[in-house]
């Protein structure tokens, strides 16, 4: 199949396009250069000349919770536009299947833990990140509703992924609007390099949080595309149909920190700065359906942390090259 990957130069992006690619499909990508899929006439002329089965929609407007705060505008309205633009225009283009990516910050702030899919709408949402998560649900909600209207008549089968935190190489370490992941691992490396006697970082680090390694995610995403349409069907419902990924498993930010030092080789104090917000207090999703349909993660915390450290490492010598070359 000829499969398109919007957002193929993210961290998400890029595993799914070497996924993909894996099983033996032809995948199509465009640079924001190339395609701005904020334009909706760009998006039309995109899919009206370029033949493709299946869509992945892994583009959005990402950060921490540094970012969110700061830019919720740009991330409620290009998120929207992006799931709006790429949704509609595979319809028009006849796209039988596509899937949407979403994210844990999707459920309400305070619910029952593990969250199940049918948490959603259930309650108020974590302030800090409301803008993003509310652009992601109604790219749920996009699915769902082109599915029952369109479902029939035209055989579309659009489908929802809601992962849980994701981290891994290709991930985005910028110093203020990065994930936790991939800020913590500059921020110990740093430390280190500078023999720093402490390591600040926001929050209480009570709160807990549950990471997958995103070439599990990947794996995870093929495997629900990969079921038919009574498949999916037994376990989602029109009105509730997402699937949840994750490791079943979370730690608190403390915890995780701890295990980044160590990773990384600091040896230093970590101190926490309870000013900071936390943000959810917890967000443990239920992977009951996933194994139902036959996912299961294979990449503990551990190692995915270390093939990242990896990754953050090797993204540094080009740098380092340049800069003896000066």
């Amino acid at each position: 199949m000829r499969i398109y990957v919007a957002g193929h130069r993210g961290m998400v992006g890029q595993s799914l396009v070497k996924r993909l690619g894996s099983l033996g499909h032809e995948v199509v990508t465009r640079s924001h250069e190339e395609l701005d899929l904020l334009d909706q006439e760009a998006v039309r002329r995109f899919f009206a000349t370029e033949r493709v089965d299946q869509v992945y929609l892994a583009a959005a407007k990402v950060g921490g919770i540094h970012a969110n705060m700061t830019y919720p505008a740009e991330f409620i309205y290009q998120n929207l536009l992006i799931a709006a633009n790429v949704t509609h225009q595979a319809f028009l283009a006849n796209v039988k299947r596509l899937l949407f990516l979403g994210s844990s910050c999707i459920y309400p702030r305070i619910t029952e833990q593990p969250i199940r899919e049918d948490a959603l709408l259930g309650g108020q949402l974590e302030p800090t990140n409301e803008p993003y998560a509310i652009a992601k649900i109604a790219g749920i909600k996009l699915c769902e509703s082109y599915n029952r209207q369109y479902g029939a008549s035209h055989g579309i089968d659009y489908r929802s992924v809601m992962p849980c935190n994701l981290y891994g190489p290709g991930d985005n370490y910028h110093a203020e609007n990065s994930h936790v992941v991939p800020a913590l691992i500059r921020r110990f490396h740093l430390a280190k390099t500078t023999n720093a006697p402490e390591v600040l970082i926001w929050g209480t680090g009570q709160a807990k949080r549950e990471f997958l390694y995103v070439d599990d995610m990947a794996e995870g995403c093929t495997t629900v595309m990969g079921l038919s349409r009574a498949g999916y069907e037994q376990h989602t419902t029109p009105m509730c149909a997402h699937i949840n990924l994750g490791m079943g498993e979370d730690q608190t930010i403390a915890e995780l920190a701890r295990l980044v030092g160590e990773v990384v080789g600091y040896r230093g104090r970590i101190r926490f700065d309870p000013s900071r917000p936390d943000g959810a207090p917890r967000k443990l999703l239920d992977v009951s359906c996933a194994a139902a349909i036959g996912w299961h993660p294979t990449v503990s915390l551990a190692e995915g942390l270390q093939r990242t450290y990896a990754d953050y490492q090797k993204s540094l010598q080009p740098a380092a090259q340049e800069l003896a070359h000066a």
